[in-house]
């Protein structure tokens, strides 16, 4: 079978907000490659090691390939997206001097061929990150292991912003808390928060593949019972549109969104709704450019910032609902 390649040359600051525009414009699948300068110090600090070498895509840069199907109209499908990604300036989102490719490939190309590259990935003291078609032993008794199959979603761990909210999902999950993920992706901060203790996780996503890819990835890991997967978004949750047997109760306990800081602005007198006092708040997926706004709006909400977490140019902030 032949797929479209449409390949978009941009900037890191911008590469979620394109994927999601890939996304919704239909694409069969998603890749991104970001700057592989030797500018940029690799994060050995678990262990982790690369299969790939160092690319020459320049510091701060990304490229962003979406496949489509080849009866889909390509074309019109690159015009309306040229046109999203130009619309990103007026939310202060930087796409850079974007340009385009696009070719036809042979669906071995690009289909499986990604997967010869996603080995497991240990992303904390206690969290390790394993592809189904992986072999991996665990190195000590504590460290939990997250099965995943990724598919067409979201979320593999390798993305700074991942990774940096499993770590701090480790700092604050304490064990029995009641948690939503918002914007879940391939569920991956769902099963990580199980296994560090939660009791129960509201996984919530707009993306009915991304909701259909977290549940295969909770009955991949027997969450089935303790991750309930919705589509939706919180303010639907709290508008009674969410649907029952959410296997929480509202108020909870914690709130993890990784997001873009201009969706994560959107919903933050939501989420105070939605946590109980004393709840913390996990915002991540946050550009450092938008650090200083976001802490504002979390603090003008009623949130009082308890630690700031990095990973390369990206920051989530831990916030406590006040009492």
């Amino acid at each position: 079978m032949l797929w479209h390649e449409i390949t978009i040359h941009t900037t890191e600051e911008a590469v979620e907000m394109i994927s999601n525009f890939l996304h919704e414009a239909g694409a069969g699948g998603v890749s991104i490659e970001e700057s592989g300068t030797l500018n940029k110090k690799r994060d050995t600090s678990y262990g982790q090691w690369y299969e790939l070498p160092l690319n020459d895509i320049p510091e701060g840069q990304a490229e962003i390939k979406g496949y489509f199907s080849e009866e889909s109209p390509a074309q019109d499908i690159l015009e309306e997206v040229k046109q999203r990604i130009e619309e990103l300036r007026t939310f202060d989102i930087d796409p850079g001097e974007v340009r385009y490719e696009f070719r036809t490939v042979n669906e071995d190309d690009w289909a499986t061929a990604w997967k010869q590259y996603f080995k497991p990935l240990r992303v904390s003291d206690r969290l390790t990150i394993k592809p189904t078609w992986e072999e991996y032993t665990p190195e000590h008794e504590s460290e939990k292991i997250i099965e995943l199959d990724p598919g067409m979603a979201f979320g593999t761990g390798t993305h700074p912003t991942t990774a940096l909210c499993l770590r701090t999902l480790e700092k604050v999950v304490k064990g029995g808390e009641e948690i939503i993920d918002v914007g879940t992706g391939s569920g991956i901060l769902a099963i990580g928060a199980v296994l560090l203790g939660a009791k129960h996780v509201l996984a919530l996503d707009l993306d009915p593949v991304a909701v259909s890819s977290a549940r295969e990835n909770a009955s991949l890991n027997q969450m089935d019972q303790r991750i309930t997967v919705k589509e939706s978004d919180l303010l639907g949750l709290l508008n009674g549109s969410g649907g029952e047997n959410l296997g929480i109760t509202l108020p909870v306990n914690i709130i993890v969104a990784n997001i873009l800081a201009e969706i994560i602005l959107l919903f933050i007198d939501d989420v105070y709704q939605a946590l109980e006092p004393g709840g913390v708040y996990i915002a991540s997926g946050i550009y450092k450019n938008k650090v200083e706004i976001v802490q504002q709006a979390l603090e003008d909400s009623g949130f009082d910032i308890e630690d700031v977490c990095r990973d390369e140019d990206w920051v989530a902030f831990v916030a406590r609902k006040r009492s």
